[in-house]
């Protein structure tokens, strides 16, 4: 398995890592923001993984 196989989850994965930081940033517009990260980053983490 080589490290090429892996790269199309870093997109993703960053923004899992991002809207999880702005989540729990206290602030209601950073939460909001967050949480549709988390949202768009979990769809497109799956929709690489079933390819």
């Amino acid at each position: 398995m080589a490290l090429q196989d892996h790269f199309d989850e870093v997109g993703p994965a960053t923004m899992l890592l991002v809207g999880f930081a702005l989540f729990i940033f206290p602030e209601p517009a950073t939460s909001a923001l967050g949480a549709g990260l988390l949202l768009l980053g979990s769809a497109w983490w799956f929709y690489e993984w079933q390819r």
